[in-house]
């Protein structure tokens, strides 16, 4: 017996989901709640339902509304493919390429919000309702979300394709929730990818989210959620990913890829797991704890920073010096134990001219604990930084494949302000790596081979 609770936008009688999805969905939307009133039939009534968007493209004209739980909408295929890249190459070559633009379940998102607008009017996708019980349950699963163009940020640029602003979002979530699940995604060409506010047990895994301004935001405040085993990478102008004022949330398995303006940055989040993630950055500031951020862990991840290998990109940066820090931390009680720390930069590209580069940065706060990092810093040769030029693909490749040729990097380890004390710092840089005031924190240096016994 066929399910009335299972719809293909292809096939539902209200709209056309080629020419404005949107319209489709919400209709299916007013059917689920029109046909499921009953609150408690026998101990059911509101089962929710799938709507299905078959692989193909989907304009979406009007923004889709969600204010039912159960409910999940899955394609067959996230689509993601990159741009930038596309965007980067002269069109004469297009003709050449096998195809040119995301496929897979593709909702084209056509919105184009006013200026003055607020920020959720851009959002292809919509959640909202307030009342109790919180909605519940609503899951974003295996569809692409293109917002096809970045537009002038107003400076009269000739390469509006680069500046990451579009005022579109993909997945906006407004109100207070429990147990969503967006997972199997494709993001691509938004100002804001996933946008949640109050979030509680959300899973947000397997997702690819990249070429967006930002890529995860949690705003507000949440608990005990993950994010997990996703591929992201936001631009220069935002976070890859966001969390404010959270508890208990755990980034894991992730590969961020760079161009963030920073990896992972923590606004008053307490209680928190970062851990045996993958951090690719060009600038400075791949992780910040800020804002009271307290009792954290930052654990067995990998950390590379280096320059900007592609050469019609290498014009943008997040603003930051290279005396910021790599991982800049004001905050108490944090444990930053067992990363890999890389950074491999020619010197003629660190600012200020002739600075040494800063690695841990801790700011304010107290009670800090950071053990055993291994700090690895070189600067590029000629030979070295010559080998990468090339395609997108390969020119990044080959920056990252690239350690012969390479020589010692003289890099502040770990920075401690006056405003920080009681912080305990083991075997996480030589004696002359770390500044701080040894009378109120405690060090102990890593040993150096052929210098110490």
């Amino acid at each position: 017996m066929a399910s009335n609770n299972y719809y293909d936008v292809t096939e539902w009688n209200v709209g056309n989901p080629y020419q404005d999805i949107g319209e489709v969905i919400n209709s299916i939307i007013a059917d689920i709640k029109s046909r499921q009133t009953a609150t408690d039939n026998n101990q059911g009534g509101k089962p929710g339902a799938v709507i299905y968007i078959p692989p193909g493209d989907y304009s979406l004209l009007s923004q889709v509304v969600i204010d039912i739980s159960y409910l999940k909408i899955m394609g067959s295929g996230h689509g993601f493919t990159s741009s930038s890249i596309r965007y980067n190459t002269p069109q004469s070559e297009w003709p050449n390429w096998h195809e040119l633009w995301p496929g897979g379940s593709r909702v084209l998102v056509n919105i184009t919000p006013p200026a003055d607008a607020e920020e959720y009017t851009g959002a292809a996708f919509y959640v909202a309702r307030s009342g109790d019980p919180r909605i519940s349950s609503v899951e974003f699963s295996d569809f692409c979300i293109d917002g096809l163009h970045f537009v002038d940020e107003g400076s009269g640029s000739d390469d509006p394709e680069n500046s990451y602003l579009n005022g579109k979002t993909g997945i906006y979530i407004a109100s207070a929730q429990d147990s969503f699940r967006v997972s199997g995604m494709g993001f691509v060409y938004l100002e804001h990818g996933v946008t949640v506010y109050n979030a509680d047990a959300l899973s947000i895994h397997d997702n690819f989210i990249a070429e967006c301004g930002n890529c995860i935001e949690l705003r507000e405040s949440g608990q005990a959620s993950k994010i997990t085993d996703n591929l992201i990478g936001a631009g220069y102008r935002g976070y890859s990913i966001y969390a404010q004022n959270f508890g208990g949330l755990l980034i894991t398995a992730n590969n961020i890829f760079p161009r963030g303006k920073s990896s992972v940055h923590f606004s008053g989040v307490v209680r928190s797991s970062v851990s045996a993630n993958r951090f690719h950055s060009f600038y400075p500031g791949m992780m910040v704890l800020e804002e009271g951020s307290a009792e954290n862990l930052v654990s067995a991840n990998h950390f590379f920073r280096e320059r900007e290998p592609w050469a019609p990109m290498q014009a943008y940066n997040n603003g930051l010096d290279d005396l910021y820090g790599l991982l800049y931390i004001n905050g108490d009680n944090n444990s930053i134990i067992g990363n890999h720390i890389s950074e491999s930069i020619d010197t003629q590209y660190i600012t200020p001219a002739g600075a040494t580069p800063v690695i841990m940065h801790i700011v304010a706060g107290a009670g800090n604990f950071i053990s055993d990092n291994h700090i690895v810093a070189t600067t590029e040769t000629a030979q070295s930084s010559a080998a990468t030029a090339g395609t997108c693909f390969s020119t990044q490749v080959g920056a990252l494949l690239a350690v012969s040729g390479l020589e010692p990097l003289c890099v502040t380890s770990v920075l401690i302000e006056a405003e920080s004390h009681q912080n305990t710092i083991l075997d996480s840089g030589a004696d002359s790596q770390v500044v701080m005031d040894k009378d109120v924190n405690a060090f102990r240096a890593t040993p150096v081979p052929g210098l110490t016994r």
